[in-house]
């Protein structure tokens, strides 16, 4: 059977690596523990919450017409967002806290038993579902605002999924995508520096053949009805111990496009 008939047999969970899958949900609680395996995700993630607040409040007036301030306590209130391969909902809950409308996704059950149990500690409200983009899709489901951030890199069929994702995206929303680039210094860094020299993250996580260029990803998102209007580089700082925008896109970037 053809590779393409196997992923139409397996319906909703097309793009689903099932290996990834069962990799990340064996993480159980770690996925919490800002010392443990997901350090790097959360010394990461103001970095990817100051990215996709500043560019939503850009692009999105508020209740009242006017431009949305990002410093306001709520600056995403009224809006819809998808957040897509959510994991243990480490970006789903900080992005509802400021205000969004925030359904989050995972094919994995584990995962979400996670997140629906941080956000009820935590007094967040969130949407967690056990699903696939693909599902949503079939549904009929649309948003303001879809996040899939450090994912396109362990589906199975990147450009069907970037296009599934453009397509939950409601007219005049936004997507926002954040992998790996496809050089040899992410492969020096992300893969034999993060994964067997510093152990950042659990040796396996990451297979360099499925990091993606930004030019492969901005076709792929083209296709999907999605116009990037902006990329911007994630470099970490060892001295600081932070990551940082940066125009360096050699390895960890960012970008995000608009639905017509």
């Amino acid at each position: 059977m053809a590779e393409a008939d196997r992923r139409a047999d397996r319906g909703d969970r097309a793009s689903v690596d099932e290996a990834d899958v069962a990799r990340f949900e064996a993480l159980g609680d770690d996925w919490w523990a800002e010392r443990g395996s997901m350090a790097p995700l959360h010394k990461l993630n103001p970095v990817r919450i100051g990215y996709i607040r500043d560019h939503i409040c850009a692009h999105f007036a508020d209740a009242t017409g006017r431009p949305r301030d990002p410093r306001a306590p709520a600056p995403l209130a009224g809006l819809t967002l998808l957040d897509i391969g959510c994991g243990g909902g480490i970006l789903a809950e900080p992005l509802a806290k400021i205000g969004a409308s925030v359904t989050g996704v995972d094919p994995a059950p584990g995962n979400i038993h996670i997140a629906q149990r941080h956000a009820q500690e935590s007094g967040v409200t969130v949407d967690y579902r056990a699903t696939t983009a693909e599902a949503l899709l079939a549904a009929g489901e649309r948003y303001d605002v879809v996040t899939a951030m450090e994912v396109v890199e362990h589906v199975t069929d990147m450009r069907a999924f970037v296009a599934t994702c453009g397509k939950v995206v409601a007219p005049g929303g936004l997507l926002f995508m954040a992998t790996l680039n496809r050089t040899l210094k992410s492969f020096a860094l992300a893969i034999v520096g993060a994964e067997y020299v510093l152990r950042w993250v659990p040796q396996g996580t990451h297979q360099w053949e499925k990091f993606v260029t930004p030019k492969e990803l901005e076709a792929a998102m083209r296709g999907g009805g999605v116009e990037v209007f902006d990329i911007a580089g994630v470099t970490y700082n060892p001295l600081r111990d932070r990551w940082g925008k940066s125009r360096d896109v050699d390895v960890n970037y960012m970008c995000v496009g608009r639905v017509g």
